[in-house]
Protein backbone atom coordinates (compact mmCIF):
# COMPACT_ATOMS: atom_id res chain seq x y z
CA UNK A 1 0.00 0.00 0.00
CA UNK A 2 1.40 3.53 -1.03
CA UNK A 3 2.14 5.92 1.78
CA UNK A 4 1.12 8.98 0.11
CA UNK A 5 -1.45 10.63 2.25
CA UNK A 6 -4.59 10.70 1.08
CA UNK A 7 -8.13 12.54 2.29
CA UNK A 8 -10.26 9.61 2.92
CA UNK A 9 -13.56 9.59 4.40
CA UNK A 10 -13.66 7.78 7.39
CA UNK A 11 -15.27 4.86 6.02
CA UNK A 12 -12.42 4.79 3.25
CA UNK A 13 -10.06 4.93 5.88
CA UNK A 14 -11.79 2.32 8.21
CA UNK A 15 -11.53 -0.53 5.97
CA UNK A 16 -7.65 0.27 4.22
CA UNK A 17 -6.05 2.72 6.42
CA UNK A 18 -2.32 1.81 7.69
CA UNK A 19 -2.63 -1.43 5.39
CA UNK A 20 0.78 -3.15 4.56
CA UNK A 21 1.09 -6.36 3.04
CA UNK A 22 3.31 -8.84 2.44
CA UNK A 23 4.84 -10.17 -0.72
CA UNK A 24 2.21 -12.62 -0.70
CA UNK A 25 -0.17 -9.65 -1.60
CA UNK A 26 -2.92 -10.69 0.93
CA UNK A 27 -6.46 -9.61 0.72
CA UNK A 28 -6.89 -9.35 4.65
CA UNK A 29 -4.28 -7.92 6.76
CA UNK A 30 -1.48 -10.16 7.94
CA UNK A 31 -1.11 -11.44 11.20
CA UNK A 32 2.16 -11.18 12.45
CA UNK A 33 2.64 -13.54 15.44
CA UNK A 34 5.92 -13.25 16.24
CA UNK A 35 7.90 -11.90 19.34
CA UNK A 36 11.35 -10.86 17.73
CA UNK A 37 12.35 -9.96 14.25
CA UNK A 38 15.69 -11.03 12.39
CA UNK A 39 18.63 -8.77 11.16
CA UNK A 40 20.35 -9.83 8.18
CA UNK A 41 23.95 -8.29 9.57
CA UNK A 42 25.35 -7.44 13.49
CA UNK A 43 25.71 -3.78 12.21
CA UNK A 44 22.27 -3.75 10.98
CA UNK A 45 20.84 -5.11 14.51
CA UNK A 46 23.00 -1.90 15.60
CA UNK A 47 21.73 0.59 13.48
CA UNK A 48 17.80 -0.31 13.95
CA UNK A 49 18.44 -0.43 17.50
CA UNK A 50 20.33 3.13 17.63
CA UNK A 51 16.92 4.32 15.72
CA UNK A 52 19.10 5.08 12.12
CA UNK A 53 17.13 2.26 9.85
CA UNK A 54 13.73 1.38 10.64
CA UNK A 55 12.16 -1.78 10.87
CA UNK A 56 10.42 -3.60 14.28
CA UNK A 57 12.97 -4.73 16.90
CA UNK A 58 10.50 -6.65 19.48
CA UNK A 59 6.59 -7.27 19.77
CA UNK A 60 6.86 -5.81 23.09
CA UNK A 61 6.61 -2.47 21.37
CA UNK A 62 6.35 -2.85 17.96
CA UNK A 63 4.88 -5.34 15.77
CA UNK A 64 3.01 -4.97 11.82
CA UNK A 65 -0.12 -6.28 12.79
CA UNK A 66 -0.34 -3.89 15.68
CA UNK A 67 0.93 -0.93 13.78
CA UNK A 68 -1.69 -1.40 10.67
CA UNK A 69 -4.08 -1.07 13.76
CA UNK A 70 -2.45 2.30 15.25
CA UNK A 71 -2.16 3.96 12.00
CA UNK A 72 -5.59 2.87 11.06
CA UNK A 73 -6.74 4.36 14.11
CA UNK A 74 -4.61 7.39 13.69
CA UNK A 75 -6.62 8.04 10.50
CA UNK A 76 -9.73 7.98 12.11
CA UNK A 77 -9.12 9.98 14.93
CA UNK A 78 -7.04 12.62 13.30
CA UNK A 79 -3.69 11.85 15.48
CA UNK A 80 -0.03 11.74 14.35
CA UNK A 81 0.96 8.78 16.48
CA UNK A 82 -0.55 6.19 18.53
CA UNK A 83 0.12 3.30 20.94
CA UNK A 84 -2.17 0.17 21.23
CA UNK A 85 -2.32 -1.70 24.87
CA UNK A 86 -3.75 -5.06 26.06
CA UNK A 87 -6.72 -2.95 27.49
CA UNK A 88 -8.36 0.55 28.26
CA UNK A 89 -7.39 0.65 31.26
CA UNK A 90 -3.86 0.13 29.89
CA UNK A 91 -4.32 2.94 28.05
CA UNK A 92 -5.75 5.20 31.13
CA UNK A 93 -2.87 4.03 32.91
CA UNK A 94 -0.22 4.60 30.87
CA UNK A 95 -1.60 7.88 29.78
CA UNK A 96 -1.68 9.19 32.75
CA UNK A 97 1.93 8.05 34.29
CA UNK A 98 3.57 8.73 31.80
CA UNK A 99 2.76 12.60 31.70
CA UNK A 100 3.31 13.38 35.12
CA UNK A 101 5.66 12.53 38.24
CA UNK A 102 6.25 12.47 42.32
CA UNK A 103 4.90 16.43 43.21
CA UNK A 104 2.62 16.62 40.42
CA UNK A 105 -1.40 17.42 40.74
CA UNK A 106 -4.16 15.99 38.25
CA UNK A 107 -7.46 17.48 38.11
CA UNK A 108 -10.17 15.33 37.31
CA UNK A 109 -13.65 15.18 36.57
CA UNK A 110 -15.22 13.00 39.30
CA UNK A 111 -17.66 10.64 37.11
CA UNK A 112 -15.26 8.42 35.98
CA UNK A 113 -15.51 4.35 35.46
CA UNK A 114 -15.38 3.05 38.77
CA UNK A 115 -11.29 1.97 37.82
CA UNK A 116 -10.11 5.40 36.64
CA UNK A 117 -11.62 6.65 39.89
CA UNK A 118 -9.32 3.93 41.52
CA UNK A 119 -6.13 4.94 39.60
CA UNK A 120 -6.59 8.61 40.12
CA UNK A 121 -7.30 8.40 43.89
CA UNK A 122 -5.28 5.79 45.02
CA UNK A 123 -2.46 4.48 43.03
CA UNK A 124 -1.41 7.96 41.90
CA UNK A 125 -0.80 9.49 45.75
CA UNK A 126 0.85 6.05 46.44
CA UNK A 127 3.91 7.77 43.83
CA UNK A 128 3.74 11.27 45.32
CA UNK A 129 1.14 12.61 42.47
CA UNK A 130 -2.12 14.80 43.91
CA UNK A 131 -4.76 14.22 42.52
CA UNK A 132 -8.67 16.22 42.65
CA UNK A 133 -11.48 15.35 41.89
CA UNK A 134 -14.55 17.96 40.78
CA UNK A 135 -17.70 18.23 39.01
CA UNK A 136 -16.87 18.27 35.50
CA UNK A 137 -19.59 19.97 33.88
CA UNK A 138 -19.19 23.81 35.35
CA UNK A 139 -15.59 25.32 34.13
CA UNK A 140 -15.43 27.26 37.05
CA UNK A 141 -14.77 23.70 39.28
CA UNK A 142 -12.10 23.22 36.79
CA UNK A 143 -10.68 26.66 37.38
CA UNK A 144 -10.86 26.43 41.48
CA UNK A 145 -8.89 22.97 41.35
CA UNK A 146 -6.04 24.29 39.63
CA UNK A 147 -2.66 24.65 41.68
CA UNK A 148 0.92 25.75 40.53
CA UNK A 149 2.03 21.82 40.29
CA UNK A 150 -1.28 20.72 38.13
CA UNK A 151 0.28 19.11 35.32
CA UNK A 152 -2.64 16.81 34.17
CA UNK A 153 -6.54 17.13 33.48
CA UNK A 154 -8.51 14.12 32.83
CA UNK A 155 -12.22 13.53 32.00
CA UNK A 156 -14.67 11.58 30.45
CA UNK A 157 -17.53 12.83 28.10
CA UNK A 158 -20.35 11.08 28.09
CA UNK A 159 -19.51 9.96 31.45
CA UNK A 160 -19.90 6.49 32.77
CA UNK A 161 -22.84 5.63 33.73
CA UNK A 162 -25.02 8.91 33.58
CA UNK A 163 -23.70 10.08 30.34
CA UNK A 164 -22.89 14.16 31.66
CA UNK A 165 -20.86 15.86 29.20
CA UNK A 166 -18.19 17.98 29.55
CA UNK A 167 -16.93 21.27 27.66
CA UNK A 168 -14.11 19.59 26.13
CA UNK A 169 -12.94 22.98 24.21
CA UNK A 170 -13.20 25.25 27.46
CA UNK A 171 -10.88 23.01 29.50
CA UNK A 172 -8.64 21.75 26.93
CA UNK A 173 -8.36 25.96 26.73
CA UNK A 174 -7.69 25.98 30.59
CA UNK A 175 -5.04 23.53 30.34
CA UNK A 176 -3.14 25.70 27.62
CA UNK A 177 -3.47 28.58 29.61
CA UNK A 178 -1.62 26.75 32.79
CA UNK A 179 0.75 24.52 30.68
CA UNK A 180 -1.24 21.47 31.55
CA UNK A 181 -2.41 18.68 28.85
CA UNK A 182 -5.71 16.68 28.75
CA UNK A 183 -6.57 13.53 28.31
CA UNK A 184 -10.07 12.14 27.29
CA UNK A 185 -11.54 9.44 27.50
CA UNK A 186 -14.11 9.03 24.59
CA UNK A 187 -14.95 5.61 24.46
CA UNK A 188 -18.60 6.42 25.20
CA UNK A 189 -18.85 9.00 22.12
CA UNK A 190 -16.47 6.44 19.89
CA UNK A 191 -14.36 8.33 17.73
CA UNK A 192 -17.19 8.74 14.87
CA UNK A 193 -19.39 11.09 16.66
CA UNK A 194 -16.92 13.19 18.69
CA UNK A 195 -12.97 14.58 17.77
CA UNK A 196 -11.66 15.72 21.15
CA UNK A 197 -8.05 16.39 19.40
CA UNK A 198 -10.43 18.67 17.49
CA UNK A 199 -11.57 20.56 20.32
CA UNK A 200 -7.92 20.98 21.74
CA UNK A 201 -7.59 17.81 23.77
CA UNK A 202 -3.76 16.38 23.81
CA UNK A 203 -4.32 13.15 24.76
CA UNK A 204 -7.44 10.69 23.67
CA UNK A 205 -7.62 7.15 25.00
CA UNK A 206 -10.23 4.44 24.06
CA UNK A 207 -11.25 0.72 25.51
CA UNK A 208 -11.11 -0.51 22.31
CA UNK A 209 -13.06 -3.33 23.81
CA UNK A 210 -15.81 -1.60 23.29
CA UNK A 211 -17.31 -0.41 20.04
CA UNK A 212 -14.08 -0.64 17.97
CA UNK A 213 -14.00 -4.82 18.76
CA UNK A 214 -18.01 -4.08 19.23
CA UNK A 215 -18.38 -8.31 19.17
CA UNK A 216 -17.15 -9.41 22.44
CA UNK A 217 -14.59 -11.09 21.12
CA UNK A 218 -11.29 -9.35 22.40
CA UNK A 219 -9.69 -6.80 24.72
CA UNK A 220 -7.96 -3.66 23.57
CA UNK A 221 -7.06 -0.56 23.94
CA UNK A 222 -5.19 2.78 22.57
CA UNK A 223 -3.62 6.20 23.08
CA UNK A 224 -3.65 9.31 20.40
CA UNK A 225 -1.51 12.07 20.63
CA UNK A 226 1.08 14.23 18.52
CA UNK A 227 4.18 12.46 17.89
CA UNK A 228 6.33 14.40 20.16
CA UNK A 229 4.35 13.79 23.24
CA UNK A 230 4.41 10.05 22.35
CA UNK A 231 8.30 10.20 22.08
CA UNK A 232 8.56 11.95 24.43
CA UNK A 233 6.31 10.85 27.30
CA UNK A 234 5.20 7.41 26.18
CA UNK A 235 7.54 5.51 23.92
CA UNK A 236 9.65 4.62 27.00
CA UNK A 237 7.13 4.22 29.46
CA UNK A 238 5.75 1.89 26.88
CA UNK A 239 8.85 -0.12 25.74
CA UNK A 240 9.65 -0.29 29.35
CA UNK A 241 6.24 -1.52 31.15
CA UNK A 242 4.91 -3.55 28.84
CA UNK A 243 1.38 -2.88 28.26
CA UNK A 244 1.27 -4.05 24.87
CA UNK A 245 -1.29 -5.23 22.68
CA UNK A 246 -1.66 -8.74 20.98
CA UNK A 247 -0.73 -9.18 17.40
CA UNK A 248 -4.09 -11.53 17.53
CA UNK A 249 -6.47 -8.87 19.22
CA UNK A 250 -4.85 -6.35 16.57
CA UNK A 251 -5.78 -8.24 14.15
CA UNK A 252 -9.63 -8.88 15.57
CA UNK A 253 -9.71 -4.79 16.16
CA UNK A 254 -8.94 -4.27 12.38
CA UNK A 255 -11.81 -6.26 11.35
CA UNK A 256 -14.23 -4.64 13.86
CA UNK A 257 -12.98 -0.87 12.58
CA UNK A 258 -14.13 -1.87 9.01
CA UNK A 259 -17.90 -2.12 10.01
CA UNK A 260 -17.50 0.85 12.92
CA UNK A 261 -19.75 3.10 11.19
CA UNK A 262 -22.45 0.85 10.42
CA UNK A 263 -22.56 -0.84 13.64
CA UNK A 264 -22.19 2.81 15.95
CA UNK A 265 -24.88 4.11 13.07
CA UNK A 266 -27.94 1.45 13.93
CA UNK A 267 -27.08 1.25 17.74
CA UNK A 268 -27.87 5.44 18.12
CA UNK A 269 -30.52 5.72 15.98
CA UNK A 270 -32.02 2.54 18.07
CA UNK A 271 -30.70 3.83 21.14
CA UNK A 272 -32.60 7.47 20.68
CA UNK A 273 -35.74 5.70 19.72
CA UNK A 274 -35.95 3.58 23.00
CA UNK A 275 -34.33 6.56 24.80
CA UNK A 276 -37.71 8.42 23.51
CA UNK A 277 -40.06 5.22 24.58
CA UNK A 278 -38.50 4.89 28.15
CA UNK A 279 -39.14 8.69 28.63
CA UNK A 280 -43.01 8.36 28.36
CA UNK A 281 -42.77 4.91 30.78
CA UNK A 282 -44.46 5.80 34.36
CA UNK A 283 -42.39 3.17 35.78
CA UNK A 284 -38.72 5.10 34.47
CA UNK A 285 -38.10 8.55 36.67
CA UNK A 286 -35.71 9.39 34.55
CA UNK A 287 -34.21 8.98 31.59
CA UNK A 288 -30.53 10.64 30.38
CA UNK A 289 -29.52 10.20 26.63
CA UNK A 290 -27.31 12.67 24.42
CA UNK A 291 -29.54 12.99 21.36
CA UNK A 292 -32.44 14.19 23.40
CA UNK A 293 -33.42 18.02 24.26
CA UNK A 294 -33.41 17.62 28.02
CA UNK A 295 -29.94 16.45 28.70
CA UNK A 296 -28.45 18.67 31.16
CA UNK A 297 -26.11 19.84 28.66
CA UNK A 298 -27.60 19.83 25.53
CA UNK A 299 -26.30 23.02 24.41
CA UNK A 300 -22.76 21.27 25.06
CA UNK A 301 -23.91 18.17 22.94
CA UNK A 302 -25.07 20.06 20.08
CA UNK A 303 -21.85 21.85 20.08
CA UNK A 304 -19.34 18.66 19.91
CA UNK A 305 -20.75 15.50 19.41
CA UNK A 306 -22.30 14.74 16.09
CA UNK A 307 -24.62 12.08 16.89
CA UNK A 308 -26.38 11.00 20.26
CA UNK A 309 -24.89 7.65 21.87
CA UNK A 310 -25.36 3.62 21.46
CA UNK A 311 -25.67 4.34 25.39
CA UNK A 312 -28.88 4.81 27.61
CA UNK A 313 -29.06 5.91 31.67
CA UNK A 314 -32.38 5.42 33.50
CA UNK A 315 -33.83 5.56 36.73
CA UNK A 316 -36.58 2.72 37.89
CA UNK A 317 -38.73 3.93 40.49
CA UNK A 318 -39.06 1.24 43.29
CA UNK A 319 -35.01 1.23 43.54
CA UNK A 320 -32.93 -1.42 43.42
CA UNK A 321 -35.53 -4.34 43.99
CA UNK A 322 -37.52 -2.71 40.94
CA UNK A 323 -34.23 -2.85 38.84
CA UNK A 324 -32.57 -5.94 39.29
CA UNK A 325 -36.70 -7.10 38.64
CA UNK A 326 -36.46 -5.13 35.19
CA UNK A 327 -33.04 -6.88 34.28
CA UNK A 328 -33.92 -10.24 35.37
CA UNK A 329 -37.82 -9.87 33.02
CA UNK A 330 -35.51 -8.68 29.60
CA UNK A 331 -35.56 -11.81 27.37
CA UNK A 332 -32.86 -10.18 24.10
CA UNK A 333 -31.15 -7.44 26.72
CA UNK A 334 -28.49 -9.46 28.44
CA UNK A 335 -27.11 -8.67 31.38
CA UNK A 336 -23.44 -7.45 31.49
CA UNK A 337 -21.33 -5.21 32.53
CA UNK A 338 -19.81 -4.75 28.95
CA UNK A 339 -20.72 -2.22 26.31
CA UNK A 340 -20.27 -1.02 23.18
CA UNK A 341 -21.66 -4.80 21.94
CA UNK A 342 -23.71 -5.86 18.96
CA UNK A 343 -25.82 -7.67 21.77
CA UNK A 344 -28.34 -5.32 24.06
CA UNK A 345 -26.13 -4.73 27.34
CA UNK A 346 -27.78 -3.70 30.62
CA UNK A 347 -26.19 -3.66 34.11
CA UNK A 348 -26.89 -2.26 37.10
CA UNK A 349 -23.59 0.24 38.07
CA UNK A 350 -24.20 0.51 41.84
CA UNK A 351 -23.73 -3.34 41.95
CA UNK A 352 -21.29 -3.70 39.23
CA UNK A 353 -19.45 -1.09 37.79
CA UNK A 354 -19.54 1.42 40.78
CA UNK A 355 -19.76 -0.75 43.44
CA UNK A 356 -16.55 0.14 45.27
CA UNK A 357 -17.77 3.55 45.36
CA UNK A 358 -19.66 5.06 48.78
CA UNK A 359 -23.18 5.66 49.22
CA UNK A 360 -22.12 9.06 48.98
CA UNK A 361 -19.63 9.18 45.93
CA UNK A 362 -22.38 7.33 43.81
CA UNK A 363 -25.13 10.02 45.09
CA UNK A 364 -22.74 12.78 44.23
CA UNK A 365 -22.17 11.04 40.39
CA UNK A 366 -26.38 10.75 39.95
CA UNK A 367 -25.64 6.56 40.64
CA UNK A 368 -28.82 5.79 42.49
CA UNK A 369 -30.27 2.45 43.73
CA UNK A 370 -32.78 2.11 40.91
CA UNK A 371 -29.61 3.39 38.19
CA UNK A 372 -29.51 0.96 34.90
CA UNK A 373 -26.92 1.34 32.32
CA UNK A 374 -28.55 0.37 28.32
CA UNK A 375 -26.14 -0.12 26.11
CA UNK A 376 -27.82 -1.05 22.65
CA UNK A 377 -26.83 -3.58 20.34
CA UNK A 378 -27.82 -4.45 16.77
CA UNK A 379 -30.98 -6.04 17.16
CA UNK A 380 -33.78 -4.96 15.27
CA UNK A 381 -35.14 -1.82 17.39
CA UNK A 382 -38.92 -3.26 17.08
CA UNK A 383 -37.59 -6.55 18.63
CA UNK A 384 -35.83 -4.77 21.30
CA UNK A 385 -38.64 -2.07 21.99
CA UNK A 386 -41.23 -5.10 22.58
CA UNK A 387 -38.88 -6.62 25.04
CA UNK A 388 -38.63 -3.60 26.92
CA UNK A 389 -42.02 -3.02 27.45
CA UNK A 390 -43.14 -6.69 28.42
CA UNK A 391 -39.82 -6.44 30.88
CA UNK A 392 -41.53 -3.18 32.59
CA UNK A 393 -45.53 -4.89 32.79
CA UNK A 394 -43.55 -8.09 34.31
CA UNK A 395 -41.64 -5.88 36.66
CA UNK A 396 -44.54 -3.93 37.72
Amino acid sequence: MSSKKRNWKPQTALVHGGTLRSGFGETSEAMYLTQGYVYQTAQAAEARFKGEEPGFIYSRYANPTVDMFEKRMCALEGAEDARATASGMAAVTAALLCSVKAGDHIVAARALFGSCRWVIETLAPRYGIEATLVDGTDIANWEKAVRPNTKLFFLESPTNPTLEVVDIAAVASLANSIGARLVVDNVFATPLQQKPLQLGAHIVVYSATKHIDGQGRCLGGVILSDKKWIDENLHDYFRHTGPSLSPFNAWTLLKGLETLPLRVRQQTESAGKIADFLAEQPQIARVIYPGRADHPQAEIVKKQMSGGSTLICLDVKGGKQAAFALQNALEIVLISNNLGDAKSLITHPATTTHKNLSDEARAELGIGPGTLRLSVGLEDTGDLLEDIAQALKAAK
